[in-house]
């Protein structure tokens, strides 16, 4: 059944998608706000389709723990689930992705004009200056940043090294970090057809106020994100895939 339910919802995710963006090719002519709003309409009916066909839910925890200004967002970046959901979870942003993404057919167009900051992984300190210029602009525009401090997706359980660049933001920006902690790994896995029923977590944590050195606010950052990320993974095991 698991099997059929993820055959019948890739079919309706990649036949909507196709659809969303020759129809809304219109839309890049205006603000990126604009666009990011078609974003959350497009989002919107993958997370209805998830729900209905596949049996994939989510929940949001810690809500409050999001403040009304401009902040920067540290989530543990596990699937592709949260970089499309995250439309739904907080009112305005962009987020920081791979310079390939923008290369994308069509599909980069839309990344570009809503305002999404582009970098090379292989630039070093340029692209570190580039990015930071760029989150300085969106947070002036009064629109917070997604960044993934791990810099690409990991199982459930795993950890990698932080990256500079999170650093880099925290110490130039002067804002909180929200950590966000998930576990959609373990129903939508990298490169897996497979999406398994079930609902999905996502904890906004304590914001990290600004002013702490780079390797406390590190410590800080990975001592949140990391435990709260395996009890995650820990209860949706328990209550989902370890009961079948």
């Amino acid at each position: 059944m698991t099997l059929l339910r993820s055959l019948l919802f890739n079919v309706l995710f990649f036949g909507w998608t196709v659809v969303a963006v020759f129809v809304f090719l219109p839309v890049l002519a205006l603000p990126p706000r604009t666009v990011l709003r078609v974003l959350r309409l497009w989002a919107g009916v993958i997370a209805w389709l998830l729900r209905v066909v596949a049996g994939l839910d989510y929940e949001v925890r810690g809500r409050a723990n999001i403040p009304a200004e401009p902040v920067l967002f540290a989530f543990k970046h596990q699937s592709a689930w949260e970089t499309m959901m995250f439309a739904l979870l907080v009112p305005d942003f962009v987020g920081v992705m791979k310079r390939e993404l923008a290369a994308i057919p069509l599909i980069g167009f839309y990344l570009s004009r809503m305002g999404m900051i582009a970098i090379d992984r292989a630039g070093a300190a340029t692209a570190l200056r580039r990015m930071v210029a760029q989150a300085r602009e969106r947070l002036a525009d009064g629109r917070s940043i997604m960044v993934a401090p791990e810099g690409t997706r990991t199982a459930p359980g795993e950890h990698r090294r932080y990256l500079p660049g999170i650093a880099a933001l925290y110490g130039a920006l002067g804002v909180p970090v929200v950590p966000v902690a998930l576990n959609s790994g373990l129903f939508w896995g990298r490169r897996t057809f497979i999406k398994r029923p079930g609902v999905i977590t996502v904890e906004f944590l304590e914001p990290i106020k600004p002013g702490l050195d780079r390797r406390a606010f590190l410590a800080e950052l990975a001592g949140r994100i990391e435990p709260a990320a395996d009890r995650l993974a820990e209860e949706a095991r328990a209550r989902y895939l370890d009961a079948r």
